[in-house]
């Protein structure tokens, strides 16, 4: 599980770095956020 969400968070920073407008950044962080909430939700 620390593998996959240090996965998620790399490819988000990676996302984050090549977005130019704070539009695009929101929905890159709701897209990460998504993804946190169901890695932990399976690893319930």
């Amino acid at each position: 599980m620390k593998f996959t969400l240090a996965t998620m968070l790399l490819i988000s920073a990676l996302t984050l770095s090549a977005c130019n407008t704070v539009e695009g950044a929101g929905r890159d962080m709701t897209a990460a956020g998504v993804a946190i909430q169901q890695e932990a939700r399976s690893a319930r």
